[in-house]
């Protein structure tokens, strides 16, 4: 069963159960996006993620990549940072805040196959669910509202399927979607679970499209992502994570293969030695501007 498209995010968010402030915890910054102090989260008696401790950077927006094998708690980490999966140890909070504070700047992008994509609702009113936190509950969507999510499906470039019943998309056009729900919230902080996952090429160009323009309004985007080859050109930081974090930083100066290896435990030779390669060439492209 597939995420149902009248839980908003919002609804959503409300059970999030987080624990004790970050006040005691000095060496976390008040102004990162986000803040994640000793976080464990485990399924029944497995665990998977422990002691987990990470701040986004807060000196500006930013692109920020979860990268890690599968099975690592990449998507985890993104659910338990949301209160959507419950901790076993742990405190996550945003902007020196606690999630319930501050929810209506932030915003989800779930992984496509996880949504009931048979709820037989419009485009236009999948995108208009993302004003909600706008509107308030039980008030009426005005106008206006629409309008803005006319004004966001025209930046995904699917304005000429506002009507069209979302199983009637593509698997492309769903993501974009998805993305435009997220961004008619007009959030600060983004979370997106691969978003990049089974789409085609122009897609995906599209989609880092719109997260560099989020970025350049100031907005962070941190998102699971499994292509390690296009993190150097789409990222700016990056989350290596298998179960712990093994390393987080710039992209120039953290996706090393020694800490992809590290992270994926020897077995990407090749790719990493692509990544290395990729990231060359996007420094002396930088270098020769």
């Amino acid at each position: 069963m597939g995420i149902p498209f009248f839980s908003n995010i919002t609804q959503i968010f409300a059970s999030n159960n987080q624990t004790s402030s970050l006040i005691n915890h000095p060496e976390h910054s008040i102004t990162s996006p986000l803040s994640v102090h000793t976080l464990s989260v485990a399924y029944q008696s497995t665990p998977v993620l422990w002691d987990v401790d990470y701040d986004a950077p807060s000196s500006s927006a930013a692109l920020i990549a979860i990268v890690g094998p599968n099975g690592a708690g990449k998507s985890t980490f993104i659910k338990a940072c949301l209160g959507l999966i419950p901790n076993v140890t742990g405190t996550v909070e945003f902007w020196g805040k606690p999630l319930k504070v501050v929810r209506d700047a932030v915003g989800y992008v779930p992984q496509r196959e996880s949504v009931d994509w048979d709820f037989p609702i419009s485009a236009l009113e999948v995108v208009t669910m993302g004003r909600y936190g706008k509107v308030g509950w039980c008030h009426r969507v005005g106008r206006s509202h629409i309008e803005r999510a006319h004004e966001f499906l025209n930046q995904v470039g699917l304005s000429e399927v506002a009507n069209r019943q979302i199983n009637q998309l593509s698997g492309g056009q769903q993501q974009r979607i998805f993305i435009a729900r997220a961004l008619a919230q007009e959030a600060k902080l983004y979370f997106m679970d691969e978003p990049f996952a089974g789409i085609d090429a122009s897609t995906e160009q599209a989609i880092i499209e719109i997260l560099r323009n989020l970025r350049s309004n100031g907005a962070t985007v941190i998102c699971v992502h499994h292509d390690i080859t296009t993190v150097p050109e789409y990222f700016d930081h990056v989350l290596l994570l298998n179960s712990h974090i093994v390393a987080a930083g710039s992209v120039e100066t953290t996706f090393t293969p020694d800490n992809l290896r590290r992270t994926y435990g020897g077995k990407l030779t090749l790719l990493s030695e692509a990544a290395e390669s990729m990231g060359r060439a996007r420094r002396g492209e930088e270098t020769s501007k």
